[in-house]
């Protein structure tokens, strides 16, 4: 059996705060064997609400590993969960700025040093008015295709019933139930030669990659994704010039294949 990744202090920190916030849901883990107990991956989510980095980091953390989140610089500089953040190994992302590449090489040295990383490619919750992801940006895809780990997709569904962002409502009752559904590692071999680190390399990646997440989504969901989601100017973010824009892939509804769930 393998044992917890250690965290220290402020991951202690940030699990009291945590887990107390996430029992407000019903949690359901499905495939969550498919997460290493050890060694280097990077996970890829889709972003629903301002809930998930709490909900997130605990499905993680009850997988005995410690996750490295990616966020916005804003995160990090928020009183109190900022230091509990960064304490925690967050990295922060300096989008539009000369410190934009800092935010990438922080988190290729935390994959070199055989740590969980986690990226919601969006790089904001959805727009969407129904919950479907959004245009994504490519870091997550140069993190992929640059280091020779994992990249395991999964989507989340559930956060935005007890609290939505942008409507500001937050329903907490009846207990809503949070899903978790992981997805098999997904096979870039077919990118890691060539020209894949062009701008439209970077983007067929970043396709793939949320292709999976959407297929999975609409699984969780039980119903098929619009067939223009991550394409219409609803659904698209603006580009920016850390992270970049890709359409997803479609989704199928059969991809998920077996899997095991844990609920409470």
């Amino acid at each position: 059996m393998a044992r917890r990744e250690k965290g220290g202090f402020w991951v202690g920190a940030a699990a009291a705060l945590f887990y107390p916030v996430t029992a407000i849901g019903k949690r359901v883990y499905r495939n969550k064997e498919r997460i290493p107990r050890q060694g280097p991956a990077l996970l890829v989510l889709n972003h629903v609400s301002h809930m998930d980095p709490a909900v997130d980091a605990v499905f993680v953390h009850r997988q005995k590993r410690v996750p490295r989140f990616l966020a916005k610089e804003s995160v990090a500089t928020a009183p109190v969960f900022g230091k509990i953040f960064l304490g925690s190994g967050g990295i922060p992302v300096y989008r539009g700025s000369a410190s934009a590449g800092d935010s990438l090489r922080a988190a290729h040295q935390a994959l070199r040093e055989g740590k969980i990383v986690v990226i919601y490619p969006e790089g904001t919750i959805t727009k969407d008015p129904d919950g479907w992801p959004m245009r994504s940006f490519t870091g997550a895809a140069r993190l992929a295709l640059e280091n020779d780990v994992p990249v395991i997709p999964i989507a989340r569904w559930g956060t935005n019933e007890i609290f939505n962002g942008y409507t500001k409502k937050f329903r907490p009752f009846p207990r809503k139930t949070i899903t978790h559904l992981v997805g098999e590692p997904i096979d870039l071999s077919e990118f890691r030669n060539g020209n894949t680190r062009s701008a439209s390399g970077l983007r067929k990646v970043t396709d793939v990659m949320m292709g999976e997440i959407v297929a999975l989504l609409s699984d969780i969901r039980g119903e098929q994704p619009p067939s223009a989601v991550g394409e219409s100017s609803e659904r698209a973010g603006s580009d920016g010039p850390d992270l970049g824009k890709s359409d997803l892939g479609k989704a199928d509804l059969g991809k998920a294949g077996s899997e095991k769930a844990d609920e409470a």
